[in-house]
């Protein structure tokens, strides 16, 4: 009996550190792919900057502050190609 309960411990222990190590190993790579992509990643241009149209932004601001009550506040609107 004790020799399964030990068995059941080592394997446990044994599963637990491997799972632990699969996540370290999950959030190491991820931070250093974010880190990669962050470094060589290219600005996009400000001077290909599009205006809009001041009657589009109106009624998005007021569509914002209908549906949100006052609680949010409209700092930029971009147009996406």
């Amino acid at each position: 009996m004790t020799d399964t309960i030990e068995s059941a411990l080592s394997l446990l222990l044994i599963g637990m550190i491997t799972v632990f190590l699969v996540l370290l190993l999950v959030v190491v790579i991820g931070n250093l792919l974010i880190r990669i992509t962050n470094r060589f990643s290219v600005e996009p241009s400000e001077t290909i900057t599009q205006e809009i149209d001041h009657r589009k932004i109106a009624a998005i601001t007021a569509a914002v502050e209908i549906v949100t009550e006052g609680k949010v506040r409209i700092d930029k609107i971009e147009k996406v190609k």
